[in-house]
């Protein structure tokens, strides 16, 4: 059931602060609740006797939901207001937090995830689409890395309140910190939200839901069981080719589809294909190590769940103060180079990850994690707007919605990837070194997807942030840019 609605108001008649207050709020709360989870891992995993890749299911069905929800929100915001919309969302997540907080197993905190993940899916993309619709093109960069401060602080704590709420408290005090934010945010929400969206009316296609869910879930269920079962395995074989299949056809079948629940189209802009792909390369390397390195303190090190959290905390505040900095640096100088540079430090920290042992320092662990979080800081926000300026207005929700279906889904592909790598690299026979061992060639495989990143990063156009619209419309732009600089 989506919540009643308000009528539409224009850009001209509405203060955009309370509502991006109240976007950025839930989003925080979204993006807060998928990084406290980070910590928290080995206790959960010692209270509900699980092992890591069964544990790491409750990371990658957060980020897998998300990832078939979230190419269907294109659809919700064409068909429902911006206020019910959004309401629903939370709705959804505040549903799926409570289920969480008093789950007596893993099968009812993997619901209580899967609902979360539900709402969550569609607040993104909604908030990413309504920021690209109320401001111009020259300041959509300093709009997304002010959007990015904000939403950094929810990583910035969350490993840190994890670590600290588990050593002093059981591990579901993670989902009563975060109910009563969304339920204040729901509220206020509910008397001030306004809608910006405009509504299309399309409609819906079942079956092309189904395929996504088994293309997204089968592929990413192979890579997961992958690390008890071996690659050769049945089960990984017959799920990698169910998923492969099934993604194939949801492809072919919205190429063909007059209102697509996924418009495939926005791939025929070069530009916004390339940023796409660097978005989740970094997405698949920032995701993947906040599973892998948590582990690997506290399953490896001897170092305590708070201690853990705190080495991820620098990072994440650098991560944070960059954004609005590299917002501005986009505004004015483009994509290219901020990606490029920040691809050539992603790829020598993750390598400065492949090289631990027993006795590596908590200094160094952060240090290295700081400066990797910079270079992604460099690269997540301005390849996003670079790439979703590419697009006419019409097709931003499906871009946004796009942009935000490949992110979640590398993320989870990453996650599920690095830890089963992992496992399977483990030496024990020669103790904690053996062990690291695991860790170490899970961040080689990260190293190498850095390298292909920092290649595509060269070609990204060297040119001033500006929308480029369809190919038929390249007259108009070039007459526009001809008055512009007059």
């Amino acid at each position: 059931m989506v919540w009643s609605q308000k009528p539409t108001q224009s850009e001209e008649t509405f203060n955009k602060i309370p509502l991006m207050i109240v976007l950025i709020s839930g989003a925080f709360s979204a993006i807060l609740n998928q990084t406290l989870l980070a910590t928290a891992l080995p206790h959960i995993m010692e209270d509900l006797h699980l092992e890591a890749n069964t544990a790491q299911w409750l990371t990658s069905i957060f980020m897998l939901v998300n990832g078939i929800m979230i190419p269907v929100t294109a659809f919700l915001i064409g068909r429902f207001t911006t206020r019910g919309l959004f309401l629903t969302a939370m709705g959804l997540f505040a549903a799926g937090t409570l289920i969480c907080a008093v789950a007596p197993n893993f099968l009812f905190l993997m619901v209580g995830r899967i609902t979360q993940a539900a709402g969550a899916g569609i607040i993104m993309p909604l908030m990413q689409t309504i920021l690209m619709l109320i401001f111009p093109v020259e300041k959509r960069g300093t709009a997304m890395g002010m959007f990015g401060l904000v939403i950094a602080f929810a990583p910035a704590i969350g490993p840190t309140l994890s670590g600290w709420l588990v050593e002093h408290f059981p591990w579901r005090s993670l989902f009563y910190v975060i109910f009563p934010i969304v339920v204040i945010d729901f509220i206020i929400a509910y008397f001030i939200l306004i809608n910006v969206t405009k509504q299309t009316n399309p409609k819906v296609d079942a079956f092309s839901i189904i395929l996504s869910s088994l293309g997204f879930g089968g592929l990413l269920y192979g890579f997961s069981i992958a690390g008890n079962d071996g690659w050769a395995s049945e089960e990984v074989t017959t799920s990698m080719i169910v998923g492969a299949v099934s993604l194939f056809w949801f492809i072919w079948r919205q190429l063909k589809l007059e209102q697509p629940i996924l418009e495939f189209r926005v791939f025929k802009y070069k530009m916004f294909t390339l940023t796409t792909a660097l978005g989740m390369v970094v997405f698949m390397a920032m995701i993947g190590s906040a599973t892998v390195l948590p582990l690997l303190m506290q399953n490896m090190l001897g170092f305590t769940a708070f201690e853990s959290g705190l080495m991820l905390l620098p990072g994440a505040l650098l991560m944070g103060m960059m954004n609005p900095i590299t917002g501005r640096l986009f505004d004015q100088f483009g994509a290219k180079w901020l990606a490029i540079i920040g691809l050539f430090i992603v790829t020598i920290t993750t390598f400065m990850f492949a090289i631990l042992t027993a006795q590596t320092t908590f200094t160094y662990l952060a240090v290295v994690n700081a400066i990797r979080m910079l270079g992604i800081a460099m690269v997540m926000m301005p390849v996003t707007t670079a790439g979703l300026n590419q697009l006419p207005k019409d097709l931003i929700p499906h871009g946004t919605a796009m942009n935000n279906t490949m992110r979640q889904i590398s993320g989870a592909v990453g996650t599920a990837l690095l830890v089963t790598v992992m496992i399977n690299n483990v030496q024990p026979e020669k103790g904690v070194n053996g062990l690291v061992h695991g860790v170490n060639v899970s961040f080689v495989v990260a190293g190498i997807t850095s390298i292909v990143g920092l290649v595509l990063a060269f070609f990204i156009k060297h040119s001033h942030p500006e929308t480029e619209d369809d190919p038929e419309q390249t007259r108009t732009k070039e007459t526009n840019r001809t008055v512009t600089e007059s």
